[in-house]
């Protein structure tokens, strides 16, 4: 196995230094929270009745984060949508989002266009593009930030800026004081997950080893469940595998009735759950009873457990473990993590069609 305690492997296959773009998390998150403080929404925003955020790919995941974390908190619902077209009940009293790393995203400006013929209440976030062009023009509010490699990569933006959006409509409370006790936890943590640190003291790394050649099947539950999502995205993108992402209890009711077959599958399969102490009691005993019909299959699952005492903490620490654990994979499986050769061959398909 290829010694990720080598310097040289990073050079060699990380040459554009994905792993300088996940240390900086922390730094996005703030930066974001930062872009925030000079933001502002019309009166009327504080008077809609449901949210829904337009995204594909890493703008998606930040919307899926975010709608889990103030599920709990929020008034109206948050629906995330990623596809061509806007929910039949969108209208002037619903809050459209358009989050579009590039601006380009066709599926997203098909949707938000939608939205404007609708009268919806509108704001954007983006480094550029058509859509900031279109916010820019419109007076649409607008939250843009620096590009940053690719859009996985600004998982901190996607999130905090629309985090940002829902306080400044009134319908979350102010998050700051989560998000410093979230910074430093992901610096603390971050002394642990960086290539720098030897595989002896990184769980990131040791836990990369683990999955060689196997098929990651990673479990979340509530808050938590998008992490799950994220970590199977970030294994397909950086990693350049297959994954595979379930939600807790859901998986309870089918998932678990197919862990004995197939033979071949069951013995390449890596579970992991991530897991939370703030997750509800039942579920703390349905990981429980699951672990137990697992190890009755001969699979052992592995734990991950998200630190810090919020929610907010807690996600974006098991987020920044599983971008540091993708890095490390994709190194081991001979890959460079930042190109996604087969996504840019799509996209260039689909504008000859």
């Amino acid at each position: 196995m290829l010694n990720l305690d080598d310097p040289k492997l990073y050079e060699e296959r990380d040459p554009q230094r994905m792993r300088d773009r996940i240390a900086e998390l922390p730094v996005h998150c703030a930066d974001a929270w930062h872009l925030v403080q000079d933001f502002s929404l019309p009166e009327e925003y504080r008077r809609v009745r449901q949210v829904v955020v337009l995204g594909m790919g890493g703008s998606a995941i930040g919307g899926a984060l975010a709608a889990a974390l103030v599920a709990d908190e929020c008034p109206v619902p948050v629906l995330c949508v990623g596809g061509y077209d806007l929910p039949a009940y969108a209208g002037p009293e619903t809050l459209v989002v358009g989050s579009s790393y590039s601006g380009k995203t066709e599926e997203t400006l098909s949707a938000f266009a939608q939205a404007m013929e609708r009268g919806c209440r509108l704001a954007v976030i983006a480094t550029g593009g058509d859509l900031a062009a279109i916010a820019e023009e419109k007076g649409i509010p607008l939250l843009r930030f620096s590009p940053c490699l690719a859009p996985r990569a600004a998982i901190g933006y996607s999130l905090m800026l629309l985090l940002g959006i829902l306080w400044r409509a009134g319908l979350v409370q102010d998050p700051g004081d989560d998000l410093d006790e979230a910074i430093a936890v992901l610096e603390n943590w971050q002394r642990e997950l960086r290539p720098e640190t030897p595989t002896v003291r990184n769980p990131a790394k040791r836990l990369a080893g683990q999955l060689i050649g196997r098929l990651p099947v990673i479990y979340g539950a509530g808050f938590l469940a998008p992490v799950a999502r994220r970590w199977k995205g970030q294994f397909n993108e950086n990693a350049k595998q297959w994954a595979v992402w379930e939600e807790m209890p859901e998986l309870n009711h089918n998932a678990v009735v197919g862990f004995g077959l197939p033979d071949p599958i069951r013995e390449r399969v890596s579970v992991l759950m991530l897991r939370s102490a703030l997750d509800h009691p039942r579920i703390q005993a349905r990981w429980e009873v699951t672990k137990e019909l697992l190890l009755q299959e001969g699979i052992a699952p592995d734990e991950i457990w998200g630190r810090g005492k919020s929610r907010l903490a807690q996600m974006l620490s098991l987020v920044h473990f599983g971008d540091y654990v993708s890095l490390y994979l994709a190194l081991l499986n001979g890959a460079d993590p930042t190109p996604v050769v087969t996504i840019d061959y799509l996209k260039r398909r689909l504008t000859s069609i």
